[in-house]
């Protein structure tokens, strides 16, 4: 069986997990024996994380929009020269593309992974309907996806981003937590991952460790991590704002984009995590977070209500609601036992059912799902 993956080249942490998530697949698919090939666009960043794919196995498409006819054109030859099997696009921008090149192509299936709830708009009604299967990366885009009634619901597949267990060491935890508490000079440090914006909810985060900084007699830091990518800075330049107006500078940093082992330091280092979404399709970073062991506060939107088990393997709060943020915060700072305690379910749970393996033999499973539907026909 042979697949092949289908990017966008767009940059921003607000994408940062779906990149992730096609990296991970890739480099599992190829170490599993299939015979994978990545289609990117020009300067695309992926390139240089597929380094496990033979060079041969990575070819440049234009990708200019949706409506690319001629992307459409080069990668049906591509897929007749290689005689691959199975498409699989991951970008809403790439769907018609992909469809299109499959429909035009014989003996090719489609398959679609939906990351996000926003509506799609007309252009993709025909382009799901092309597809042999869609896979939703959890039950609240599969409700959205049902919602818009784009393609008969037996092709549809739930299968969660998934997150390799081993690259989060717990027992290094206390080294990387004393390396971050002496950079800051903290005695509890509380961090957000995410890209700098409005939907991520760093402003009412920065509200809640207002809150939190009041009622502590000892020093708690805030760190957030995410990328500005608004044109001009404002999104940054808002929250610094709000900082100043609280007078957080000495409390709150903005760390910018952390990927790989930096990423991985800082969540480890976490008393607690938090994730202070208005909106919030899945929740890769609060996934990353349990398995760091780290215990969390998230708000109640619908990504995260499905990963947490509220009191359990985390605590769930409204939804903008920055004193009951802080509350919650403040209960797990004051009782040592329940962060731990919510960490090592919060660890568990994510090894039962957020392994990456299961996420690639699920995969796997619609791709053989697929071809069997094309012998059958």
């Amino acid at each position: 069986m042979a697949s092949r993956e289908n990017p966008s080249d767009k940059l921003g942490a607000r994408i940062r997990w779906r990149r992730k998530h096609l990296v991970d697949l890739t480099r599992a698919l190829h170490a599993r024996g299939h015979q994978v090939y990545a289609g990117l666009a020009p300067r695309s960043p992926l390139r240089a994380s597929l380094d496990t794919l033979p060079a041969e196995n990575i070819f440049t498409l234009p990708l200019r929009n949706s409506l690319d006819l001629g992307s459409a054109i080069k990668l049906s030859r591509i897929l007749r020269e290689r005689r691959i099997e199975i498409v699989h696009a991951h970008m809403a921008r790439d769907y018609p593309l992909a469809a299109l090149a499959a429909r035009i192509t014989s003996g090719v299936r489609l398959v679609i992974t939906r990351h996000v709830l926003f509506p799609l708009g007309r252009v993709h009604a025909l382009t799901f309907s092309r597809a042999a299967r869609v896979v939703a990366v959890s039950e609240a885009v599969a409700q959205a996806l049902r919602s818009q009634n784009l393609f008969p619901n037996n092709r549809l597949r739930v299968i969660p981003n998934g997150v390799e267990l081993s690259r989060f060491n717990v027992q290094g935890g206390d080294v990387h937590r004393r390396k971050w508490r002496e950079r800051f000079g903290a005695a509890y440090l509380i961090g957000i991952v995410g890209e700098l914006s409005r939907v991520k909810g760093q402003e009412d985060f920065v509200r809640a460790a207002a809150i939190v900084t009041r009622a502590c007699a000892v020093p708690v830091h805030f760190l957030i991590i995410g990328e500005d990518k608004s044109p001009a800075g404002e999104e940054r330049a808002r929250i610094l704002q709000l900082i100043a107006d609280l007078r957080l500078t000495d409390h709150v940093h903005l760390l910018g984009r952390l990927d790989g082992d930096a990423l991985l330091s800082i969540l480890s280092s976490l008393d607690v995590f938090v994730s202070a979404s208005r909106s919030e399709a899945f929740g890769l970073a609060t996934v990353e977070a349990m398995a760091a062991g780290a215990a969390v506060v998230a708000t109640a939107t619908a990504g995260a209500s499905e990963i947490i088990s509220d009191g359990v393997t985390g605590r769930i709060v409204p939804v903008g609601d920055s004193p009951t943020m802080a509350t919650a915060i403040l209960e797990l700072l004051r009782d040592e036992g329940a962060r731990q305690r919510l960490g090592t379910e919060a660890r568990a749970m994510v090894s039962c059912r957020y392994k990456l393996d299961r996420m690639v033999a699920e995969t796997e499973r619609v791709y053989c799902e697929a071809l069997e539907d094309q012998r059958e026909g």
